[in-house]
């Protein structure tokens, strides 16, 4: 048995009442699609410009390859030329080198050293008379007019440390002035305030009379930057030694 379907077909009128929304769905779908494609894709401008610098850069590997392998290869014929050129050249014969002298020592100015002398003498006399500045042979002191009797006090109880030392035993008197002159100048030079002076007791000299000893005394005492000196203590040498101290002014 068949069975026999029927189909509704549309009325000319409902289709041409759809017409207008179809039609409408279907531009709109197409110009979304043109918009997303415009994004997603390069222009050909771009792509054009993108092609360009890719050969203006395979362009310019080339060129400056070239120009490398130019300067190496007249690099090469340059060095060629040069090794050519020298290849027969034979070594100079020189004489040989005398050595130079040796530099000439500084002039001494002994003319110099004689007037500093002499004037070392002038200024230390040894016609002072020491005398009046002992107590006693065993406490010896002396200091400036305008330093205070409690700097010598201090000085003979060694409140100061001792800084440097002269001994001038077996030295002449010549020898001895000299020297003692020559030792306060550096002191004063070094900025050393304290010394100690080892004139020695005259043990071993003519009646066993310590002359160095005044001597030592009379030459200090006219040396302005002394500004005092007192017998040592027996722990610093006694009676065979003075404590000096100094001006750095």
């Amino acid at each position: 048995m068949c069975k026999i379907m029927s189909i509704d077909k549309r009325s000319p009128v409902l289709a041409l009442a759809a017409w207008p929304h179809w039609t409408h769905n279907a531009t709109s779908n197409h110009k979304n699609d043109m918009a997303s494609r415009g994004r997603k894709e390069p222009g050909w401008a771009q792509l054009a410009a993108l092609r360009t610098a890719l050969s203006d850069e395979a362009a310019r590997r080339v060129k400056a390859a070239a120009e490398a392998a130019a300067a190496q290869a007249q690099k090469e014929a340059e060095q060629g030329l040069f090794l050519a050129a020298v290849k027969d050249a034979q070594p100079l014969k020189t004489a040989p080198r005398h050595a130079s002298p040796p530099p000439y020592p500084a002039p001494v100015a002994h003319q110099r050293q004689q007037t500093e002398r002499e004037i070392l003498k002038a200024t230390l006399s040894d016609e002072l008379d020491s005398s009046s500045l002992l107590e006693t042979d065993e406490n010896l002191s002396f200091h400036q007019p305008h330093v205070g009797q409690d700097v010598v006090r201090k000085l003979r109880r060694g409140q100061w440390v001792i800084q440097a030392q002269l001994d001038l035993h077996g030295l002449r008197t010549d020898q001895a002035r000299d020297a003692l002159a020559a030792f306060i100048r550096d002191c004063r030079r070094r900025e050393k305030r304290c010394l100690r002076i080892i004139h020695g007791k005259g043990h071993g000299s003519i009646n066993k009379e310590p002359v160095l000893k005044r001597k030592v005394i009379s030459w200090l005492r006219q040396k302005t930057e002394v500004l005092a000196f007192c017998q040592a203590r027996p722990a610093d040498g006694g009676a065979g030694a003075v404590i000096v101290l100094l001006s750095l002014d």
